[in-house]
């Protein structure tokens, strides 16, 4: 099916990232053309858990498109097109604290962009908008991802955090993943930004489920006092320290582990999301417009 006209068709939408696919019932492709040109991917429109769902894959189909390559304007504006108000959107990142281990989730309230060179804003003329992002992710929607996840066996999950968005598609140096870490990161990744100003500026609750895959590469492991800020001696025994490094196969392994546990955190959140409800996300353009 091909769009052409804004239609109220899903007013849950899913940008599902490296690892988190989800299979909709009788779903149906839909083509959404827009001012910026193609999206990622066909938007598969379908039902899920009982809710009407929007799933966009955010690299495309075999994951194809690279973090910084990614079409962001147009996917937030097709998503807007089909009456979407509400945004998750899980992302495979890396870590830069030692209590943020592997398989743990963290519901991003923060974000630190060190992006260089995406298109973040749908105002280039006309209008002139300074979008607040002094709280950029939905609270209510982190809150409900929050309480859910306390209840799934084994899963790690901590609400609030701070994510590093770098441009990619390269890993970090040493020294930019220590820097980042002095910084006050918890986590960092190559996509949550811009969506998540993209997402305010088109008035939509944004969520993002960040899935850790890896330590950064700021880690080194001691045989004494296991994972510790690489350097020439770990700072606790002055014993050697091993390098540590990200790789796709680490994170791949991980992702795999990852995917079940985020399943089950959207099959047992999407059913409690109130699609109707009133959220302060839907009037963010409120004194940001000259």
């Amino acid at each position: 099916m091909r769009l052409k006209n804004s239609e109220d068709i899903a007013r849950i939408g899913i940008i599902g990232g490296t690892g988190a696919d989800i299979k909709l019932e009788n779903s149906e492709d839909v083509k959404v053309y827009t001012p910026y040109g193609m999206t990622s991917d066909a938007i598969k429109i379908g039902t899920f858990k009982g809710q009407k769902v929007a799933f966009l894959s955010r690299h495309g189909t075999g994951h194809v498109i690279p973090p910084h390559k990614l079409n962001f304007r147009a996917n937030i504006w097709a998503l807007s097109q089909l009456g979407v108000k509400i945004i998750i959107s899980p992302s495979a990142v890396g870590s830069l604290k030692k209590e943020h281990d592997k398989g743990k989730f963290v519901l991003v309230n923060q974000y630190i962009d060190r992006t260089k060179k995406r298109l973040d804003t749908f105002y280039e003329g006309g209008p002139v908008c300074h979008i607040s992002q002094a709280d950029p992710y939905c609270s209510s929607l982190n809150d409900l991802f929050y309480e859910t996840g306390k209840t799934i066996e084994n899963l790690d999950i901590q609400k609030g955090g701070t994510y590093v968005c770098i441009e990619g598609p390269r890993f970090s140096t040493r020294a930019e993943s220590i820097t980042f870490r002095q910084w006050g990161g918890d986590i960092i990744g190559m996509t949550t930004y811009p969506e998540v100003v993209l997402a305010a500026e088109k008035e939509i609750c944004y969520c993002c489920i960040a899935t850790v895959t890896d330590l950064d590469v700021w880690a080194g492991e001691c045989e004494k006092c296991g994972i510790v800020e690489f350097g020439e001696v770990c700072p606790s025994c002055k014993g050697p320290v091993k390098r540590l490094s990200v790789d796709v196969t680490e994170i791949i392994d991980t992702m795999v582990k990852n995917a079940e546990k985020l399943k089950k955190l959207l099959e047992l959140t999407i059913p409690k999301i109130d699609t109707e409800r009133e959220c302060e996300c839907h009037h963010s353009l409120e004194g940001a417009l000259l």
